[in-house]
């Protein structure tokens, strides 16, 4: 199994998409930290910023089944680029908000930014099996979620601080060329085949009727696979306190540490470090861990991540609970990986799409239930509790994995083949 370096050395399609990856998701972090602070700056109020956060997830979920079926029909590549361009315009959009300063506009943007976002994120989750060998899909796996909590990490903490120093519209403009870079990166994409359209026969003109079977498929396909199953669940339970975080992290940073747009950047900076850990160690243990060994270390990690939680709620200083929370996503981003390395490894080509955007948007819903009940809680409950209870959520994901998997409710499911190519020459797919 090859090493990071070696990955982006050898493999050129792999490089191309882990440069755009980089720069747009610091963008993203950019425009995330700019958003929150200036939400909180304008309003005053935890609630506006839960408002925010649920706007920035509510698009996600509704999105989800089409971006998923578009996925699973027509070319990845070209869905991808079409969502980097669009995401490049919204957010240059979000320097309206400094002219008129209305709070509409911060809900409205934000929901499209995210609406536009699975059409990409799922994709590229999608092809990853497409640009890489089955020796390397582990290793691209761990370094793209890796690369990504490094992003959070960097892009965080820059963001926090030049947000500061250079203001808001910088952020916003740094976003949307972040996205035409990934654009220009997913141009630079090539197969023998020519395209990146999935391995299933498509129709010529996809009637409401199909795009119901399709869903239906997916969902007949997850109940079938108790594995696939238990991981979008497992992300459910997670996301029942991780919600929450989403919000506190804001809180916490600007009002019980009084540390300003910076005081967000320092905890949201700990939590991409602790990731980044998290999913070296998995690409690590994934190369020597049995089937069983992996649902082990799941339930383990799920049960340390909301322990190291509930401790950075009740930390004194912004360092010692940085600290906690750094832990606690050293346990998540082990667990990502290896859930995310089963979903490509057993989940076949023609639904790929379709099961990342389902599990995305199955833990999209249960964010946005977890970050409506932490924004009302916000007006009665002190926040520390509310940090306390979140982390009580999440520790509990463990104990409904761990029950499933003694009661013998997670069989290994038969790895998937990838099949052989079609012709599409005639198929019909986007312009």
């Amino acid at each position: 199994m090859p090493g990071f370096w070696s990955l982006l050395t050898s493999n050129p399609n792999y490089r191309y998409t882990w440069m755009g990856q980089v720069v747009s998701e610091v963008g993203d972090h950019f425009n995330s930290i700019a958003v929150l602070s200036l939400t909180l700056h304008l309003t005053g109020s935890g609630l506006a910023v839960g408002g925010v956060m649920i706007a920035r997830t509510l698009p996600a979920i509704l999105a989800g089944p089409v971006a998923g079926v578009a996925l699973d029909r027509f070319d990845r590549r070209k869905i991808m680029l079409a969502s980097d361009i669009l995401r490049a315009v919204i957010a240059l959009a979000f320097i309206l908000i400094l002219r008129f300063e209305q709070r509409w506009l911060l809900y409205l943007l934000s929901g499209l930014l995210v609406f536009a976002s699975p059409f990409f994120t799922s994709g590229r989750s999608a092809v990853l099996p497409r640009i890489t060998s089955p020796e390397e899909l582990h290793t691209a796996n761990a370094l793209t979620q890796t690369t990504a909590w490094l992003t959070l990490s960097i892009g965080t903490l820059l963001g926090g601080v030049s947000t500061m120093k250079f203001g808001y519209e910088w952020a916003f403009v740094a976003n949307a060329v972040s996205f035409i870079f990934s654009a220009w990166a997913i141009w630079h994409l090539r197969t023998p085949e020519g395209h990146f359209r999935p391995e299933r026969k498509l129709v010529a003109h996809p009637k409401f009727r199909e795009f119901r079977k399709d869903l239906n498929e997916t969902f007949s396909y997850m109940r079938s696979t108790p594995l696939i199953f238990a991981i979008g669940m497992a992300y459910v339970g997670w996301a029942s306190g991780g919600g929450a975080a989403q919000i506190l992290f804001t809180l916490f940073g600007e009002l019980v540490f009084q540390r300003g747009s910076a005081g967000i950047g320092i905890i949201w900076s700990a939590a991409g470090v602790g990731l980044v850990i998290g999913g070296v160690l998995a690409h690590r243990a994934g190369k020597r861990l049995s089937f069983r060994g992996y649902k082990n270390a799941i339930s383990i990690g799920y049960f340390m991540h909301g322990l190291a939680y509930i401790f950075y709620a009740l930390m004194p200083t912004i360092w010692l609970a940085a600290l906690c929370i750094g832990i606690s996503r050293i346990a998540m981003g082990s667990n990502n990986v290896l859930n995310r390395t089963m979903l490509l490894t057993h989940v076949p080509d023609r639904l790929r799409g379709r099961i990342f955007s389902t599990t995305e948007m199955m833990l999209n819903a249960m964010m946005m239930v977890s970050m409506g009940a932490a924004s009302v809680a916000t007006g009665h409950l002190p926040i520390r509790t509310i940090g306390v209870i979140a982390g009580c959520f999440s520790a509990s994901t463990s104990i409904f994995w761990l029950w499933a998997d003694l009661a013998g409710k997670l069989p290994e499911p038969p790895r998937e083949e990838e099949p052989e190519q079609e012709d599409y020459e005639s198929a019909v797919t986007p312009g």
